[in-house]
């Protein structure tokens, strides 16, 4: 079997985490490898870049810098472990991908199509095979994420900016309804997770047939 490759979005506060963990042991517990990871971030380059873009004191960052530390950031982490992760067969989960930018530099920075294009460069095209967009209202999300500690440089943003960014979302669900499966995350952690693993059975089905 050819790897697989799976990727969870959403606003802050949409449970994103707690159903990586339940998907990496569904695939664990059926003997499969699993490479966990998350963006920005992944590598040790990604790691130090994820710093930079999240640290609040550097909230002087203009929108392209921000779109293009995210790219450089993706670039390596597809490079270094993704696509090498796919190669050897195993699944890769990962926390944010492409569609994070659509959603936050495209949307909520309102950079329109370049952030698009500047990302087929960074991933060579790279495409999940699935992908769950984690849908909670940003209000509720902020409200969750609050609880969870202190919030980065992008949590702190205005209510405005993050409509958008949930906007930005919704269209890209619309656009590839095969791929990018909406997921209510205003409900238990169980239905979740059930529908979650449910499409998977099926994505997997299919790999097999």
């Amino acid at each position: 079997m050819k790897g697989l490759f799976i990727t969870l979005e959403g606003g802050d506060g949409a449970g994103k985490s707690t159903q990586i963990a339940n998907i990496t042991k569904f695939f664990e517990e059926r003997g499969f490898v699993v490479v966990h990871t998350r963006e920005p971030g992944g590598t040790p380059i990604g790691e130090k870049l994820r710093d930079i873009l999240l640290d609040r004191e550097n909230s002087e960052m203009t929108a392209v810098t921000e779109m293009l530390i995210y790219a450089a950031s993706r670039a390596q982490h597809v490079g270094e472990k993704i696509i090498p992760a796919l190669e050897r067969g195993e699944i890769v989960i990962c926390d944010r991908f492409v569609d994070s930018s659509i959603a936050y530099q495209a949307g909520g920075r309102e950079l329109g199509g370049m952030v698009a294009e500047v990302n087929r460069y960074a991933t060579g095209g790279l495409t999940p095979d699935i992908t769950f967009w984690m849908d909670i209202d940003p209000e509720a999300g902020r409200a969750r994420a609050s609880k969870a500690g202190e919030l980065d440089r992008l949590e702190v943003e205005k209510l405005d900016f993050h409509y958008r960014v949930y906007e930005g979302y919704r269209k890209i669900s619309e656009s590839d309804p095969d791929r990018v499966k909406r997921i209510d995350a205003t409900r238990s952690v169980e239905e979740i997770s059930e529908e979650i693993l449910g499409y998977i059975d099926k994505l997997l089905a299919k790999q097999n047939a």
